[in-house]
């Protein structure tokens, strides 16, 4: 396995830096983010550290050179939007990203691009399925035509009022990873997988890794901690984000023996990036490099 993480914490570097970042604290990895330039309200999203606009033949080869100088690999290219969204206007330009994100994985010899499969937030699954499949079954198959595998993320994407009451990202649950998996037959349609999105779901998080181990495409290391007191008071049905807090690995509920126990078992050899969330460590550069420093530090007994 390679030790990495996702770029989108260091917002105010380029491509160069960031890598310059992961060689001096030791990670092999990066997962870049690619969302086009503008800007966007979500925490973390909006990040442009490869254009892939932009992304002639001579700029691809200025990336593979950064990568090659560095001695640190990009493990995937990512962008997490709701394509799935009630705007049309905003799902097809999503969806157009998406696509050229697959293309710019295929053109840098990467082969990973990662993202959200998106939700109506206001249906539930039944009735979003009908647009999942309109929408998803091409992007698989340009997927397929680039050799490109797309793994997508288990976040459910609820966390606040504005994406209550069903969150804005499908793909929460085994039991609809299945279903995707069965009505897109595709060995380049996978998971992205985050056991911190499991932990506030109260859900198991170890067995999902041995039932889907051909699906684990790239993994994300987020740790999160859920307030017991406040759960027992607020309830399940509240915004999670009245109970629960991502946190770096170490410093929630994960427990990162039997995770990385299970992963080896499931013959799991690719990256693990971690996803820094944690608000004790935002509010300055200095933070988000501690915050990266430190995730090294307690992963890599597990990842060498």
């Amino acid at each position: 396995m390679q030790l990495g993480f996702m770029t989108a914490i260091l917002p105010d570097l380029d491509l160069e830096g960031v890598l310059r970042t992961a060689q001096q604290i030791g990670y092999e990895c990066i997962e870049v983010m690619c969302w086009p330039k503008g800007k966007a309200t979500r925490r973390y999203a909006g990040i442009t550290h490869i254009d892939v606009a932009s992304l002639d033949p001579t700029t691809v080869d200025q990336i593979r050179n950064r990568q090659d100088e560095a001695g640190v690999r990009i493990s995937a290219l990512g962008y997490y939007p709701n394509p799935l969204t009630p705007d049309s206007e905003e799902s097809e330009r999503s969806v157009a990203q998406i696509l050229a994100v697959i293309e710019a994985a295929s053109k840098l010899g990467i082969g990973k691009m990662n993202t959200f499969v998106g939700r109506d937030w206001t249906k539930n699954v039944d009735d979003n399925w009908p647009r999942f499949l309109e929408v998803w079954k091409p992007i698989i198959e340009h997927a397929e035509k680039h050799q490109v595998r797309v793994g997508i993320e288990n976040c459910p994407m609820f966390f606040t009022n504005d994406e209550w009451p069903a969150g804005k990202n499908l793909a929460h649950s085994p039991a609809i990873w299945q279903r995707m998996f069965d009505d897109i037959n595709s060995d380049h349609f996978g998971l992205n997988y985050d056991p911190s999105h499991m932990i506030f779901q109260q859900m198991d998080y170890l067995s999902p890794m041995r039932e889907f181990a051909d699906k684990l495409f790239h993994i994300h290391a987020k740790d999160v901690r859920v307030d017991r007191a406040r759960l027992d008071r607020v309830g399940i049905l509240a915004n999670p984000n009245e109970y629960h807090s991502p946190k770096l690995p170490g410093m929630g509920d994960v427990d990162w023996g039997k995770f990385f126990s299970t992963l080896t078992d499931t013959g799991y050899d690719g990256p693990v990036c971690v996803e820094v969330e944690d608000r004790a460590y935002e509010g300055s550069d200095q933070n988000c490099l501690r915050a990266l420093q430190q995730s090294y530090n307690f992963l890599r007994s597990y990842v060498v």
